[in-house]
């Protein structure tokens, strides 16, 4: 675009926001083909389009969003409600290229009462508009099961798919079928069951589809008082049973006071990336629907936007008209004849606490699914955590971690492990003998290796790491310290895993001075510091046992004269240890390595002390 297009075109965009009314409602930017790109809302038009247009962006989306706009359209309404749906609306219709996306990629099922002259009840997946009334989706399936059961054995409504209507039940077109025979159905096709009895099951089925199940409950035990003060105890007993039935699906539906009626509850978890937000509609102290969905982030969207805008999905969808909405924090969005709750204490609270889990548990679902297709998006996830956990520069892409292993001093070692993207990379690992240090000194001894190996992979420009482990607390971390910014005027940062009395990991320190990091301890973060640390402590063990069992084995053979490397090898593979070498017989040894040699072991070999 030249310079002169660029004015005019600034010019253009300059009079329509000048001219946009201080209304609410709704604005569109469109791109060069004229395809809608984003949606908004707005309360105050002008003011929120003119803040696109009026400073720079940090944001790098939205400065490119800004870019792209060549026309301006705006549709005026009368409340920012409105505005919130309008907007909601428009952009499941276009999907803009810069606006969230509602990932709602499974059809789940809702539950049809049909527009029939003996409506029908039952569960489908396709929402046909022929005045049927829908219930749902049901993203918990056998919460719509179990309603669909306790209908069924409430009232016995038809499942067959004749067309009831009065003509042809006069006409006697229709024969009763099993379900009628067995008490499932009441036989309507042949005119044994009035409409008017028919519909009044369907409307009592409705009301509990609604959640309004407490009053269907009174109504029940108080016909079924009636009858047995009227002495017909058979009837009664049909209506305890169905009573009996309602209560025990009360008992386990109810979550808190019945008096909570009519409340619809919402949380929110993000990330970088998405959003995951639950919805609960509450109808006397019950739980009437459920649904967590996820919208896919486009330009950096707060919690508080992006709640805002599932507000206004579910509430169509769902088509409710609470007039009380509980949240996890304050909506500054305004709806007619609506209270938002932010709960502190008591029942609301209790069910806020109930939606917080279920959001929490569907986004670790959809992680794990993402995990397994892609296994390196969890080392990803498990390197931010850390990084955010220890607020470090840079993603630890490369971890090292440290540990030294002896008895009293003796045959002392070190050594270090590598891991990459969370991932051990044994090739990397290196062992290390004590040279300098004398006697049992852990702190002396670390100093040692970490100033070996950091010289060395500054003086050949090795690779460093981005994080740098040791396998003990403060005193460690601090002499770790010194050496590598003190000595070696390194910047890495350092951090130590400290064990209980029962020598169980169960702290991670990090900074100067240290302080722990709270992390549960079954966290994927700690376990994979705790995998790290026994990784090192199994290494440095294993090469500390491997030196302490060669030189046990070079002081007992290797200073007799007349016998090699050879005899020694083969003497070993034989008897296995220089104790069992001792215990042999002249003629076991004179079979395996000769007379001559047989007598020179015999004669040199020490005593065992």
């Amino acid at each position: 675009m030249t310079t002169e297009e660029k004015e005019k075109l600034d010019a253009y965009l300059k009079g329509i926001v000048l001219n946009l009314p201080d209304s609410p409602g709704c604005y569109q930017y469109l791109n060069d083909d004229g395809e809608i790109i984003y949606v908004g809302k707005a309360k105050n038009l002008k003011r929120r389009v003119y803040s696109y247009f009026s400073k720079d962006h940090q944001s790098r989306k939205t400065a490119m969003l800004v870019s792209k706009i060549r026309d301006i359209k705006y549709i005026v309404v009368n409340s920012e409600e409105d505005a919130l749906l309008l907007e909601n609306n428009l952009i499941k219709r276009y999907k803009p290229h810069y606006n969230v996306l509602l990932k709602d990629d499974k059809t789940y099922p809702s539950i049809c009462v049909t527009n029939e002259y003996f409506p029908r009840i039952f569960k489908t997946r396709h929402i046909v508009r022929n005045g049927s009334t829908y219930f749902g989706p049901y993203s918990h399936i056998p919460t719509l099961n179990a309603l669909l059961e306790l209908i069924k054995n409430l009232y016995p409504l038809r499942t067959c798919h004749l067309a009831l209507t009065p003509e042809n039940i006069r006409c006697g077109k229709f024969n009763v079928c099993l379900e009628y025979h067995i008490k499932n159905c009441k036989g309507p096709c042949i005119g044994a069951q009035s409409r008017e009895e028919y519909l009044q099951s369907i409307q009592e089925a409705k009301e509990i589809l609604k959640g309004n199940t407490a009053e269907i409950s009174r109504n029940m035990l108080a016909e079924m008082q009636a009858l047995a003060a009227e002495m017909r105890f058979e009837e009664a007993q049909t209506i305890k049973r169905k009573y009996n039935l309602l209560e025990s699906y009360r008992s386990k539906s109810e979550v808190v006071s019945n008096v909570l009626h009519n409340i619809d509850v919402f949380s929110i978890e993000d990330d970088e990336n998405a959003a995951y937000i639950n919805y609960l509609h509450v109808t006397n102290g019950s739980i009437n629907q459920a649904f967590t969905f996820e919208y896919k982030k486009r330009m950096n969207e707060s919690p508080e936007e992006l709640l805002t805008l599932g507000i206004a999905e579910m509430r169509e969808r769902y088509k409710s008209r609470s007039k009380e909405i509980i949240t996890p924090f304050p909506i500054e969005v305004e709806m007619e004849g609506v209270t938002f709750t932010v709960p502190q204490r008591g029942d609301k609270k209790k069910l806020l606490e109930l939606s917080v889990l279920n959001v929490k548990q569907y986004k670790l679902d959809r992680l794990k699914q993402a995990e397994k297709l892609n296994p390196e998006q969890k080392s990803v996830r498990l390197m931010k955590e850390i990084q955010q956990a220890m607020h470090l520069e840079k993603l630890p892409m490369r971890i090292e971690c440290f540990d030294n292993s002896n008895i009293s001093g003796m045959d002392a070692v070190a050594a270090c492990v590598v891991f990459k993207k969370c991932k051990p990379s044994k090739q990397d690992y290196r062992k290390y003998n004590i040279k300098t240090v004398v006697g049992p000194d852990d702190y002396a001894s670390m100093k040692e290796v970490v100033r070996r190996r950091y010289s060395r992979a500054m003086a050949e420009q090795g690779e460093l790491p981005d994080l740098i482990i040791t396998d003990g607390g403060r005193g460690q971390m601090e002499v770790v310290r010194e050496v590598v910014e003190d000595e070696l005027g390194l910047r890495i940062p350092i951090a130590g895993l400290a064990k209980d009395d029962r020598h169980r990991t169960n702290e991670l320190l990090f900074g100067f001075p240290p302080i722990v990091i709270g992390m549960k301890t079954d966290s994927p973060v700690f376990r994979l510091m705790t995998q790290i640390q026994d990784e090192v402590h199994r290494f440095a063990i294993t090469f500390h046992r491997d030196k302490r069992s060669k030189h046990q084995t070079v002081s007992a053979l290797d200073t007799i004269k007349g016998i090699g490397e050879k005899t020694k090898t083969q003497l070993l593979k034989r008897f296995k240890s220089v104790k069992r070498i001792r215990e042999a017989s002249f003629d076991e040894l004179a079979a395996e390595i000769g007379q001559a040699k047989a007598k020179i072991i015999q004669e040199n070999l020490p005593a065992e002390a």
